[in-house]
């Protein structure tokens, strides 16, 4: 049985409005990227206390921090943002998140990645000893511009760095904004380190965002050899079907009830169950 979760502020930026549309979807988890207009690792001590406090009054758990690490160019001094990991391990345990959702740096437009290449791998390599250190696994979110936008980046990225707390997570939508048929050209090579699933589509032809099997983003291909390859994790809802937000995607209660029929019906469809 496949386990569902959710961008939380894909909702709201209303914590307690997170926590009555997840539940009310049968969501047991969510994935925590802000509340109340605050990135998570912005979050005041009170702020983390009262979150804690809510998602167990609603039974909710959290499948991942949706951090912001590594998403910084990477000219960036490296040295606050290496603290800022630190502090990412540490609101993880707080709340019992096993996953920390991370990037890895934005390139100049127009250069060549094989020049940034060295430098990456370094600050990849420093942010998984923390994760390490913390009994945490980081999840490597392929996002448009950085280094590993595309599958071959991607496995550079785990491969080079050998480390079992860098793992990848699979965002279709991102593949094809960078023109990639994700499942066609990148599911074999990817599949032995996908460890987490955001669920979101796209069109390849203009980048616009839809919801999961109604874009190119393979989604329907990509579940079903899931399933028969045995795979068993998060499938995270990242619909971002309206207007961007300061703190990341954003889709409205109703948006993300569309997303979330949109892919359980994919489920349904294939006969998957879930949770």
């Amino acid at each position: 049985m496949w386990t569902l979760s959710g961008f939380a502020d894909e909702i709201s930026p209303d914590l307690t409005e997170q926590c009555e549309v997840a539940t009310g979807l049968g969501l047991g988890y969510l994935e925590i990227r802000s509340a109340w207009d605050v990135n998570i690792l912005d979050l005041s001590p009170g702020q983390l206390a009262t979150m804690r406090k809510t998602l167990s009054g609603y039974g909710l758990k959290v499948s991942s921090i949706g951090s912001p690490i590594g998403k910084i160019a990477i000219a960036a001094d490296f040295a606050p943002h290496l603290e800022r990991m630190r502090h990412a391990a540490e609101v993880a345990h707080l709340l019992d998140a096993p996953y920390i959702r991370i990037f890895s740096f934005f390139l100049p437009p127009g250069d060549d990645p094989a020049a940034h290449r060295a430098e990456v791998l370094d600050r990849m390599r420093a942010l998984a000893r923390v994760a390490e250190e913390a009994g945490r696994t980081l999840l490597h979110e392929n996002e448009k511009g950085i280094y590993g936008d595309i599958p071959a980046r991607c496995l550079d990225l785990v491969r080079s760095v050998g480390s079992p707390a860098l793992r990848l997570a699979w965002d279709p939508a991102n593949f094809v904004q960078v023109g990639v048929r994700p499942f066609t050209e990148g599911y074999a090579q990817l599949r032995p380190h996908i460890e987490y699933v955001q669920i979101k589509d796209a069109h390849l032809a203009d980048g616009t965002v839809v919801p999961a099997g109604q874009g190119d983003g393979e989604v329907a291909e990509t579940i079903r050899a899931l399933r028969q390859d045995g795979f068993d994790g998060f499938f995270s809802l990242e619909p971002h079907l309206a207007s961007g937000h300061p703190t990341g995607g954003f889709s409205g209660p109703e948006l993300f009830r569309t997303a979330w029929q949109a892919f359980t019906g994919l489920l349904r469809t294939e006969g998957i169950e879930y949770a």
